[in-house]
């Protein structure tokens, strides 16, 4: 089936690079303009408020799901489709999970990258199978790449395994990979149980 919603995993904070708040706006400019849902953390600052301001400029749908202890620290936007503040950090990420049929990764910090290898170890665990894509800004996930590379040759992840992500620096390609991946989509299908708004 086609993918109709993508949580997209990135920054509370801009960036040192101008490069990062184009993609951001070009992604969500793309997902609005491809009637995808953008499912996110929910917040109005960052790369985070970039991807959604530029979804709902193109008119389309974004759903945010912000904790509650987050919400003043993050602000909360207050322009959405959906938002749905919840207890946990747990709850947050499963009802994202939950709600998007795949994923990207734009440049971030350490909760982007803890985002991105959960629901990566959920895929290798068979929780899911939704695509994973990492938009490679300025070969921002290029160290990744080649930690992942290592983890293969030293024998921790199966050459099977070796290569878990699309991955491109421009949005649009990345996109397209994306729809074009042939892992069966598990769309609605609760990652970790029920979540609750």
């Amino acid at each position: 089936m086609s993918i109709r919603s993508i949580c997209v995993f990135c920054g509370s904070r801009m960036g040192a690079r101008p490069e990062y708040l184009e993609a951001a706006r070009a992604l969500g400019t793309e997902l609005g303009r491809r009637g995808i849902t953008l499912v996110y953390g929910g917040t109005s600052v960052g790369l985070m408020g970039a991807v959604a301001d530029a979804v709902l400029a193109e008119g389309g749908q974004v759903v945010g799901v912000l904790p509650h202890l987050l919400q003043s620290r993050e602000i909360a936007h207050k322009h959405l489709t959906e938002l749905h503040l919840v207890d946990s950090m747990h709850t947050r990420k499963a009802m994202m999970a939950e709600r998007a049929d795949a994923f990207i990764a734009m440049p971030g910090g350490v909760g982007t990258f803890e985002e991105l290898f959960e629901i990566t170890t959920w895929a290798q665990l068979g929780l899911h199978h939704k695509p994973i894509g990492l938009l490679n800004v300025a070969d921002f996930y290029g160290p990744l790449l080649a930690l992942m590379r290592r983890a293969v040759e030293e024998g921790f992840i199966p050459e099977t395994r070796a290569q878990p992500f699309v991955h491109d620096a421009s949005p649009i390609a990345l996109l397209d990979s994306l729809l074009k991946a042939e892992q069966p989509l598990t769309p609605a299908t609760p990652v970790l149980g029920p979540a609750q708004s």
